[in-house]
């Protein structure tokens, strides 16, 4: 059986070396970060993803999975899968590739001959092909192939275990056939196996979140004309979702989309369509982030047209940091910029969530936060929800109402009961619908 190594153990690389052992591999994770490599030997995950922990815990009892700081520990290995990230650059809307660059050429040096390379994180095109050549004047005995991810954070182990699909990028038969022994225990559950050139592997990842992007922001759009209008729309959205041309997946109107993928990754996109000189092509997509940059100051224009312009003194309860429930990413999440910009403003935000506290702490240590949604909301003049987990859908409005300030609640993420919240004597609001009291 193929012996497997995995190159950077963050959220990608964790899951996918966890769930390969689950798999029958041997697997190897490496990373430089000797701290990170400690917890995870030790059966700790360094960020919150469901049932992670106890499939690692499990790994590691088995024998199969262990977790190094040295490359070279991987020497022997038939696949090396490279899993590291590419951060925005700063002051530029291009991908930082430098951990992408230093993995693969650490690998390269220590690779054996007939193994494969094969990139999962994801990359502007035409990177593989850079590094396709980079590879060969190091070690000509070695591949590289693209296999891009599509993990959702919150599903990641199941999406790693159970895909909708297979996408390899490959030069050659040889490549191409190691990748579907890596695979074979998905294959034989008839997921489906695609094969495509470099250039479309690394298009397909960002092409795919482009469009998500779009349909997210295309809703968020619809919303501010529903406000104008004075239509609703969650009808709106029902409606449309019926068609099945348009389906209703990522029709629901809120704060917009964050994370550590899809604001960077379109971003990128744009940059090295124009570097391609293709820019007309995907220009639609700086209007995309526009309108979901815009969605979480229409949240803001909310709060003070239910309590004021003025927002000093004011307690601001919000529910909610993670960019998205099931998960305690805060990278580029519209919650917590939410927060912090109405701090800005000379409130005080007390914040709450489930698992994200710590690292939205550490983002921002000037706002508030607390363990307890009831000290969140104790006083507070309005309550924002922000994150739609389902411990905030199954909160008592009737008990709540007795320790706000003012009954007063915006719904970011149009994913409360309205009707429960009304019958309980709150004003609710939220994006793309008429003020109900």
């Amino acid at each position: 059986m193929l012996k497997l190594s995995v190159i950077g153990t963050g959220y990608l690389g964790a899951t996918h070396a966890a769930a390969m052992s689950s798999l029958g591999f041997e697997v190897i994770g490496v990373d430089t970060d000797e701290t990170k490599i400690a917890q995870l030997n030790l059966g700790k995950v360094p960020f919150f993803e469901p049932n992670l922990e106890e499939l690692l815990t499990q790994e590691l009892a088995s024998g199969r999975l262990k977790f190094t700081t040295e490359v070279s520990d991987a020497a022997d290995c038939d696949v090396h899968f490279i899993c590291v990230g590419t951060p925005q650059l700063k002051d530029s809307l291009a991908a930082d590739l430098s951990y992408v660059n230093a993995s693969l050429h650490a690998v390269a040096k220590i690779a054996k001959a007939g193994s494969v390379i094969v990139g999962k994180s994801t990359v502007p095109v035409g990177t593989a092909e850079r590094l396709s050549k980079e590879l060969q004047a190091i070690n000509n005995q070695v591949e590289l192939a693209w296999n891009p991810e599509f993990l959702r954070e919150g599903f990641a182990v199941e999406d790693t275990l159970r895909p909708n699909r297979l996408v390899v990028g490959v030069t050659s038969d040889h490549a191409e056939n190691v990748l579907r022994q890596a695979y074979k225990p998905l294959l034989e559950n008839n997921v489906p196996w695609i094969r495509a050139d470099l250039p479309t592997a690394e298009l397909v990842k960002v092409a795919a979140n482009s469009f998500l992007a779009t349909k997210i922001s295309f809703i968020n759009a619809m919303a501010e004309i529903c406000e104008a209008a004075g239509g609703d729309v969650t009808v709106l959205a029902q409606a449309i979702g019926y068609d099945p041309r348009i389906g209703s997946r990522f029709l629901q109107a809120g704060i917009g989309f964050g994370g550590g993928c899809l604001p960077k990754d379109i971003r990128a996109f744009m940059a090295r369509s124009e570097e391609l000189g293709a820019k007309q092509s995907v220009e639609f997509l700086r209007e995309i982030d526009s309108i979901n940059l815009r969605a979480r100051q229409r949240m803001i224009d909310l709060v003070r047209a239910d309590i004021g312009n003025d927002l000093k003194g004011k307690k601001i309860a919000v529910l909610g940091a993670a960019f998205k429930p099931d998960s305690d990413d805060v990278r580029d999440s519209p919650a917590l910029d939410i927060a912090a910009q109405i701090h800005a403003s000379g409130a005080l935000v007390m914040v709450h969530d489930p698992k994200a506290i710590i690292p939205a702490r550490a983002r921002h240590p000037e706002l508030t936060y607390s363990e307890s949604i009831e000290d969140v909301v104790n006083a507070a003049d309005v309550i924002l929800h922000l994150t739609e987990w389902k411990i905030y859908r199954e909160l008592d409005p009737q008990l709540l109402k007795g320790l706000v300030k003012h009954p007063v609640i915006i719904d970011g993420r149009n994913a409360l009961n309205r009707e429960l919240w009304l019958k309980a004597g709150w004003k609710f609001r939220a994006l793309g619908r008429s003020s109900a009291s």
